[in-house]
């Protein structure tokens, strides 16, 4: 089972990523609507992945993606950026993002990020 946190105040901006991950069966996912929430839920839960919005209320997705490093290192970020992927890229370096994703994203966005997960999981586990 591949665990994974949607992370943002508006739930209709992962609208298309929600659907696309509900139909794998081996995905279950949950949701928070805050940076801090999810930082408090990613210190008991042990996600694979967290996707986190652009602006959270209380912080940007970047700020969470920092903040995320002390609290569980090993979780995999994907977050949302308007950036250029070079831009993106020099703010979010050494925060361990494993994906940038462009603003609502859907379908296709949901199945990259579950391939690069896949293999980043098959590594870990040794395969």
């Amino acid at each position: 089972m591949i665990k994974l946190l949607l992370i943002s105040p508006d739930k209709d901006s992962f609208s298309g990523m929600d659907s696309a991950l509900s139909r794998h069966n081996e995905v279950e996912t949950e949701w928070a609507e805050s940076g801090n929430r999810a930082l408090e839920l990613a210190s008991d839960i042990a996600f694979d992945l967290v996707v986190v919005d652009e602006n959270l209320g209380d912080m940007t997705g970047l700020e969470f993606a920092k903040r995320l490093l002390p609290v569980n290192p090993m979780i995999n970020c994907a977050a949302v950026s308007p950036l250029e992927p070079k831009e993106f890229h020099e703010v979010s370096e050494g925060f361990g993002i494993l994906m940038q994703l462009p603003l609502r994203p859907g379908e296709q966005e949901a199945e990259d990020l579950l391939e690069r997960l896949g293999k980043i999981l098959n590594l870990s586990a040794g395969k």
